[in-house]
């Protein structure tokens, strides 16, 4: 089965620069791949003007005349420029071109230019954002929610859990995925409300739901997917990142400062060149937007060649594997969908007392 990608060619900080190199290289890599080019069609063929013929025949450039800043709001995003390459890309799953979208824009208008053009899947009322961290086990943890939503009941992380396990089976071939729920402290008793009544309903699930965890496990490994509200992910998200870059600048401060760190850093270098590895978040770009109809993924917007076809390569494995339609039958026939319905149930019931 080949799979076919639709990709925002001129989203993020660099668009055509990245975009184009990172989608032939995935070409030349996967020869069941095919993509969709989405942006200015003048702008696409002059940057494929030194691809190979080989290479070209897979490659489909659709037209879209507008584009989408990091700058835009989501009301000029959804509203205004209804011919972008971000929603251009989206439609393209839409209407069964594409198995999945790739952009590195603006991540509010994507998953509101998503949401409102592939719909969520039945019984999942919030789309999230989901995305590995590296661990000191050498993978990756994955986290969600990453910023789509800052405000959630605790059925949202129930939800979140589900897909997320989902995902983990069907993308990163964990059989039996477990699943920690971020908080303060290991205790039952400690969290705010939200918190412990998603610890319930996740011990009640038939999922392999560990506990909760504190911001260490994330990178300890200690469950292969960690669950909290996104306005927590996301700060944990741009607090490693930071920590990140601060640690890479301070071993090059380090070992620059005279003749003799310099001679330590060559001497060291095997090892600092495999600690880089391990720890490079371009291994591990490509967030995943859980919950819609049709496959979408956020690349970092800032992200190189390296680290699209990081995200090209994951959504070529989602699309490959049925992600989608796996989450959407698993989520229906979980009792994590029973459980949030009856909570549904029970919430419209004492809103609404008279209708009972």
């Amino acid at each position: 089965m080949s799979v076919t990608l639709a990709v925002d060619a001129m989203g993020g900080d660099h668009g055509l620069v990245v975009t184009i190199p990172a989608s032939t290289d995935l070409l030349a890599e996967l020869p069941d791949l095919n993509i969709r080019l989405v942006g200015n069609a003048d702008l696409i063929n002059q940057a494929l003007a030194k691809v190979s013929p080989e290479i070209k025949q897979r490659i489909t450039v659709v037209h879209a005349s507008e584009v989408v800043t990091m700058d835009d709001s989501i009301e000029v995003a959804l509203r205004k420029k209804k011919d972008s390459s971000m929603r251009v890309a989206a439609q393209q799953v839409k209407d069964g071109l594409a198995d999945g979208a790739v952009s590195a824009g603006n991540t509010g208008a994507l998953m509101a230019i998503s949401r409102y053009v592939l719909k969520t899947l039945d019984g999942i009322d919030r789309p999230a954002i989901a995305a590995p961290m590296p661990n000191q086990s050498g993978g990756g943890t994955t986290v969600l929610d990453l910023g789509a939503n800052a405000d959630c009941e605790a059925m949202h992380l129930l939800q979140f859990a589900q897909m997320a396990d989902v995902m983990a089976r069907a993308v990163d071939g964990i059989a039996h995925p477990t699943i920690g729920l971020l908080n303060i402290g290991e205790e039952v008793i400690k969290g705010n409300q939200v918190v412990k009544e998603a610890g319930e309903l996740l011990r009640q699930s038939n999922l392999n739901f560990y506990g909760n965890v504190e911001g260490n496990d994330i990178f300890k490994g200690t469950t292969d997917i960690v669950v909290c509200d996104g306005f927590v992910g996301n700060v944990a998200l741009k607090t490693t990142e930071g920590l990140a870059h601060m640690i890479s600048d301070l071993i090059k401060e380090e070992f620059s400062r005279n003749w003799l760190t310099k001679l330590m850093a060559l001497a060291a270098m095997p090892v600092l060149l495999r600690f880089k590895n391990r720890v490079d978040h371009r291994n591990y770009n490509g967030a995943v937007l859980l919950g819609l109809r049709g496959l979408v993924l956020k690349s970092h917007g800032s992200a190189d060649k390296k680290a699209y076809m990081t995200a090209l390569r994951r959504a070529y494995e989602g699309a490959k594997n049925n992600m989608v339609g796996k989450v959407a039958e698993a989520f229906k026939a979980s009792e994590a969908f029973k459980a949030a319905e009856a909570l549904k149930v029970t919430q419209s019931a004492q809103q609404n007392p008279e209708a009972v």
